[in-house]
C-alpha cells in the first residue's frame, strides 16, 4: 500500500480531545476495502459492501474494524445508519450483522450463508462497528488499552472513527445520519449522539448530519432498570413473592457491587428462574447451554439467545464462520492483529470496564432539547432489560404525551404497542426478546421503516365493503 499517499487534513481540538483526520485517496481506499463474494455465499446481491480498519488513535495504535453494507437499491438517495451492539464487549458484526439486521446470516453448518429477507439495508445504508478496541477484530498496539475501556473513551473513539470514515467515503458526507443499537448500547448510542452534537457545535459546522437515534431493550438508568427487572420477573411468575420483596430492598448500585445479602438474593433469583433463557423467557435454549441465567442480574449484560422458529444456536454458527481463515481473508482481517480465537463477546473488555454512569437520563434531557428524533423500543419477553424498565425510565423523563398508548399493526395483526411523547417515541414489540430484530425480524423492519420516515407506527387498516 506504499503507492497510496496519506494526507493530513486537519487537527481539531474538541474539549480535551484532539482529533487528527487523515485519509489516503478515498476511492483508492474504498477499492481496497471492497468485499467480493463471501465464502459460503451461493446467492447474488444487488449492493456493494466494504470492510476494513480505521485508526482512531495513532499514538496508542487503537484501530476499529467496520463492515459497511450499501442499501440494496438506490444507495445514493438513502440515509446512513450506524449499528452498535453493547455488552460492553460484544461484536456488532456477530450480533447486528449476522443475527439481526444485516443481510448475511449464517446457516447451522457454520460455513454457508443465507440472505436475510428483513435486512435493514432495504431502507438505509448500514454501517456495523466493532467498538471499543478489544472487541473481536478491533485492536490496539497498546495492550493496556484493552484493560482500560469505558464509556467516555468509547464515545470519543467512535466519533473519531466516524470523522475518518466519512473521509474514506466522502459520498456519504452530509447524508442524513442515524444511530441504532441495543442493550448496553443504551449508553453508547446517546453518548455518541451527544459527542457528535458537541463536535458540530464547537467546530461550527455540521460535520456529521445526525438526525436521530433508536435504542432497544436499552440499559438506561440503574434505579429504574433494577426496579423494572424485579417487577417483570415477579409479574411473569418467574420468582417468588419473597425474592421479589428482597430484590426491592436492594438499591440499584447492587447491580455493580452487590452486598453479601443482595448477592445472595440474586443467586436465589437465578435458582428460581431455572434453566430458561432470561433474554427470551418463552423460548428454547441452545442444546448444551445448561444454564444461561448467571449474568441475569449483573449490570453489564451480554446479548441474547433466540426465539422459537429460529435457530437457538446462532452464536455458535457465527463463532464457527468468523474463525474460518477464508472468511477473515475475504473481510480483510489483519492476520498480525487478529484474535487467537474470534468470539462473539470479549470477556476481557467486559470485566475491565472503567467508567459507566448510573444513568443517561440527563443525556436524554439534553438531546431531546436539541430536536433529534429519538425512539426507544422493547421486546416484551426479555427479562434482562425488560419493557417495564424502559417504561419506568421514560416516565422519569416526565415528558408530555402527544399520542396516547395504542396498539400498532402489521398486516392486520397487533405488532405491539406504542406511545408518543413530546420529543420521544416508545414502541413495544409483541413476542420479541432482548434482540428484537432477531426474534421478530418482520416487525423490527416495520419499526425501522417508521423511524426512518419519521411517521407513527402503523394503525389497523380497515377494508370497506365497497
Amino acid at each position: 500500500m506504499g503507492w497510496s499517499q496519506v494526507i493530513t487534513l486537519t487537527t481539531l481540538v474538541v474539549g480535551a480531545m484532539a482529533i487528527t483526520v487523515t485519509c489516503s485517496s478515498p476511492f483508492v481506499q474504498q477499492k481496497l476495502d471492497k468485499v467480493g463474494k463471501l465464502p459460503g455465499q451461493s446467492f447474488d446481491i444487488k449492493f456493494q459492501h466494504y470492510s476494513g480498519y480505521v485508526t482512531v488513535n495513532e499514538e496508542a495504535g487503537r484501530v476499529l474494524f467496520y463492515w459497511f453494507m450499501e442499501a440494496d437499491q438506490d444507495p445514493q438517495t438513502k440515509p446512513l445508519l450506524l449499528w452498535l451492539n453493547g455488552g460492553p464487549g460484544c461484536s456488532s458484526i456477530a450480533y447486528g450483522e449476522a443475527e439481526e439486521i444485516g443481510p448475511f446470516h449464517i446457516n447451522p453448518d457454520g460455513k454457508t450463508l443465507y440472505l436475510n429477507p428483513y435486512s435493514w439495508n432495504q431502507v438505509a445504508n448500514v454501517l456495523f462497528l466493532d467498538s471499543p478496541v478489544g472487541v473481536e477484530f478491533s485492536y490496539s498496539n497498546t495492550s493496556s488499552d484493552i484493560l482500560n475501556n469505558g464509556d467516555k473513551r468509547t464515545a470519543e473513539d467512535s466519533l473519531t472513527f466516524l470523522l475518518k470514515w466519512f473521509e474514506r467515503f466522502p459520498q456519504y458526507k452530509g447524508r442524513d445520519f442515524f444511530i441504532a443499537g441495543e442493550s448496553y448500547a443504551g449508553h453508547y448510542v446517546p453518548q455518541l449522539s451527544q459527542a457528535i452534537l458537541k463536535y458540530n457545535s464547537e467546530t461550527k459546522k455540521n460535520a456529521i448530519n445526525l438526525k436521530g437515534y433508536l435504542v432497544g431493550n436499552a440499559l438506561t438508568d440503574d434505579f429504574h432498570d433494577h426496579l423494572g427487572v424485579a417487577q417483570f420477573m415477579w409479574a411473569s411468575g418467574l420468582i417468588s413473592d419473597q425474592t421479589y420483596k428482597l430484590l426491592n430492598q436492594c438499591d440499584s448500585e447492587s447491580f455493580v457491587h452487590p452486598s453479601n445479602s443482595c448477592g445472595q438474593v440474586f443467586e436465589n433469583a437465578d435458582v428460581e428462574l431455572g434453566n430458561i433463557d432470561p433474554y427470551s423467557i418463552f423460548t428454547s435454549l441452545c442444546p448444551g447451554n445448561v444454564s444461561q441465567t448467571k449474568q441475569l442480574l449483573r449490570r453489564k449484560h451480554r446479548f441474547g439467545r433466540l426465539n422459537e422458529g429460529y435457530d437457538p444456536c446462532t452464536e455458535k454458527h457465527s463463532t464457527a464462520y468468523f474463525n474460518l481463515p477464508e472468511v477473515q481473508k475475504a473481510l480483510h482481517v489483519d492476520q498480525d492483529h487478529k484474535p487467537s480465537k474470534w468470539e462473539t463477546c470479549s470477556e476481557a473488555v467486559n470485566i475491565n470496564w472503567k467508567d459507566s454512569p448510573s444513568t443517561v437520563l440527563d443525556v436524554y434531557h439534553e438531546l431531546i432539547g436539541s430536536g433529534l428524533r429519538i425512539w426507544m423500543f422493547s421486546g416484551d419477553t426479555d427479562s434482562v432489560i425488560p419493557v417495564t424498565s424502559t417504561r419506568y425510565s421514560i416516565d422519569a423523563l416526565k415528558l408530555p404525551t402527544v399520542s396516547p398508548w395504542r396498539p400498532w399493526y402489521d398486516e392486520g395483526k397487533v405488532g405491539g404497542w406504542t406511545q408518543e411523547y413530546d420529543g420521544l417515541t416508545f414502541v413495544a414489540v409483541r413476542g420479541a426478546g432482548h434482540e428484537v430484530p432477531l426474534h421478530r425480524p418482520k416487525l423490527a423492519l416495520s419499526l425501522f421503516k417508521a423511524f426512518i420516515a419519521g411517521t407513527s407506527m402503523p394503525t389497523l387498516q380497515l377494508v370497506s365493503d365497497s
